[in-house]
């Protein structure tokens, strides 16, 4: 199983809007969370909100899935309700655009097993 680790930037101002979106990711829009990482072969993700002393902050996801850049063109072509209420609340809360993912992504320099 492969992973993605990565840092999404939270725009100034939105850290309580991050929060309101994991709530509701995992609260009433759930079930169509949970269809979203099925379709794109996640089996496990998480999000970490990192607030940093100079007052910038990032949401950290980390998740595991066979294909990590399948699973974000999967999230980047489904046209389901929860995927345009996703990608938004993305957009909105760091300014990444999942449909125009930039090329490359985090540069993996360690990863230790035992």
């Amino acid at each position: 199983m492969a992973v993605f680790n990565g840092a999404f930037p939270v725009l100034p101002g939105k850290v309580d809007t991050a929060r309101s979106f994991a709530k509701e990711t995992m609260g009433p829009r759930r079930s169509g969370y949970d269809e979203s990482q099925k379709r794109g072969g996640i089996t496990r993700e998480t999000w970490s909100l990192q607030e940093n002393p100079d007052g910038s902050a990032f949401v950290l996801v980390w998740f595991e899935s066979p294909d990590p850049e399948q699973s974000f063109a999967e999230l980047a072509q489904d046209s389901s309700d929860f995927a345009l209420w996703f990608r938004a609340q993305v957009k909105d809360v760091s300014g990444v655009d999942l449909t125009a993912p930039p090329e490359g992504g985090p540069e993996l320099v360690l990863d230790w097993e035992a």
